[in-house]
């Protein structure tokens, strides 16, 4: 890393996370890193949290030629049993409603993370939240800091070896998170005056038809977006994305969903090599944001749902 890989200069990234959720760049390091790869912009769309975004767009105002810093989030979801993610892009992270939701969400991981240490000392592994939160200061504890700690403290060999052992879907010390549906993650989203944006819906493994059903679900509750540009993509991928948002009149997205040293090999605005996501489609959701999501618009008749 480190290495400007862009031939063309408008290049943008809208799917990133920091050290505040699962990421291990702090938010000022990916502004830092962002301007040396050349990007014009990138979203913050850390798990859960809005955490990071105060201190990259402050950080980001103070240097002259740095890249615009996106305030954004993502948001789990669950539908028909499958893990479903939601980014919200030009979200107004102060907004009072907004924020106690996400509370709700802290608070949620907080019992369930309790539960979870609790199972992996049971299963000999001695670790506690206390011990977790101190290792990783200002970070909504996630997985992939468990997986993390007990490599650094020999509980395991790899971070693979750490979920298959221990904290993985159908691992012993596995504990479910509280969810929302992603109806309700995009109204939430559009209440904080956002755009909902369905994140690598390839990644959901549904095949077209119940795909198709998702997508106009969702465009029901106010999704205004889709990411059709991702690191695992395949042109065929693209094609199909980028066929559903032309069915359901949504924004184009993309985003290399970069996380540094927890996803080996994934870049920045590259993601393994190839990515690019042009300046322009970022452009056309920024436009958007201006002229409604910041007004924190909804589907005109529809109330709000009950997140």
């Amino acid at each position: 890393m480190g290495e400007n890989h862009f031939s063309r200069p408008e290049a943008v990234d809208l799917h990133v996370h920091s050290s505040c959720s699962d990421g291990t760049f702090s938010p000022r390091e990916l502004v830092d890193y962002a301007r040396e790869k050349g990007l014009a912009a990138f979203a913050l769309t850390d798990h859960d949290t809005v955490d990071g975004l105060d201190d990259a767009m402050g950080y980001a105002g103070g240097i002259p030629d740095a890249p615009e810093v996106i305030p954004g989030i993502e948001l789990s979801s669950e539908y028909q049993g499958s893990d479903i993610h939601v980014v919200g892009l030009y979200i107004h992270h102060h907004e009072e409603r907004f924020r106690r939701k996400l509370q709700d969400f802290i608070d949620s991981r907080t019992g369930r993370n309790l539960k979870m240490c609790a199972l992996l000392r049971q299963s000999g592994v001695p670790v506690t939240y206390e011990a977790l939160t101190a290792a990783y200061p200002g970070s909504v504890i996630t997985r992939a800091h468990y997986a993390r700690y007990m490599v650094e403290h020999g509980f395991v060999k790899s971070r693979q070896e750490a979920f298959d052992r221990y904290v993985g879907d159908h691992a012993p010390c596995f504990i479910p998170r509280e969810k929302i549906t992603p109806e309700q993650a995009v109204q939430l989203i559009l209440q904080a005056g956002g755009i909902p944006v369905l994140a690598h819906p390839i990644l959901y493994g549904m095949g077209r038809d119940s795909l198709d059903t998702l997508v106009r679900k969702l465009k029901d509750a106010g999704l205004m977006g889709i990411e059709a540009i991702y690191s695992t993509y395949t042109p065929a991928d693209e094609r199909q994305v980028r066929s559903l948002a032309a069915k359901y009149g949504l924004l184009l997205s993309g985003g290399s969903d970069f996380h540094g040293a927890n996803k080996p090999g994934l870049d920045l605005g590259v993601g393994y090599g190839k990515l690019f996501v042009p300046k322009d489609l970022f452009l056309k959701i920024k436009r958007s944001a201006a002229a409604g999501g910041i007004s924190g618009s909804r589907p005109a008749g529809q109330a709000p749902v009950g997140v």
